[in-house]
């Protein structure tokens, strides 16, 4: 029963390190598959029979850091994905004030023309 909990944990800590990688890279299409095979050593983690925690300080730690890393990289997704809706916004209304100071905000796309040249 050792061998298998030090097998998971092996495991696990590999894929704990290969996911830190593929979130420094930015690879989401890795982390997305990585979560299944995480999630399923987790699982069979959990099926085992309770034992010492001895082996799992290191884990927790890299579970954490990597949370860290992926909480860094939805804020940044986040940030990117206002970021381009404002730039897409302003390609498409003007804002305006009037002589009080109060904003108006003009809807409308210049409409777009290609100029054919002989």
């Amino acid at each position: 029963m050792h061998d298998d909990r030090q097998t998971l944990i092996d495991r696990l800590d590999r894929l704990l390190e290969s996911e830190r990688a593929a979130l420094l890279a930015g690879d989401l299409e890795t982390i997305g598959t990585l979560l299944d095979h995480k999630e399923a050593l987790i699982d069979a983690f959990n099926a085992l029979e309770p034992e010492r925690t001895e082996g799992l300080e290191g884990l927790q730690r890299k579970v954490l850091r990597n949370q860290a890393l992926l909480d860094g990289a939805l804020e940044g997704i986040r940030k990117v994905a206002a970021r381009m809706a404002e730039m897409r916004r302003v390609r498409t209304t003007l804002d305006t004030y009037d002589q009080a100071g109060r904003k108006r905000t003009i809807d409308g796309a210049a409409p777009r023309r290609i100029e054919k040249r002989a």
